[in-house]
């Protein structure tokens, strides 16, 4: 049974770090489809950082250059770097994995088998 556990999400001032974290089980993370998506309220869940399965990342235009994916490979997680967050970064953020291997970029939401239970993240201004 897959689960992925979010963690790391809180409230922080625009300007400053965060990092959110999300840790598979029975799943492994390295070498597949995987990402991190947001909701806002009001909103749909979008996608925000993604990883194909050749290893190559790709960013919403939003957050290029503040936000950062990785993953720990040893530890089997996927992490989400947040460097000076912005108020309309606030959102509730989610982790998701794929079943089936990608060598694109998978934008949508619906094409993710498994997702966390999402960790909220509010910038203050």
């Amino acid at each position: 049974q897959v689960q992925l556990t979010e963690s790391g999400g809180g409230s922080v001032q625009a300007g400053g770090s965060l990092r959110l974290s999300c840790s598979a089980s029975g799943y492994t993370v390295s070498g597949r489809c995987v990402g991190w998506f947001r909701q806002a309220p009001g909103k749909e869940r979008d996608w925000v950082a993604l990883f194909n399965g050749y290893g190559s990342t790709y960013y919403q235009d939003s957050v290029k250059g503040r936000f950062t994916i990785s993953k720990d490979n040893a530890k089997n997680t996927l992490n989400l770097k947040m460097n000076s967050p912005k108020p309309e970064d606030t959102a509730m953020y989610y982790c998701a994995a794929r079943e089936m291997w990608c060598g694109g970029f998978v934008l949508s939401p619906g094409s993710y088998n498994y997702w966390g239970q999402g960790t909220q993240v509010t910038v203050s201004s």
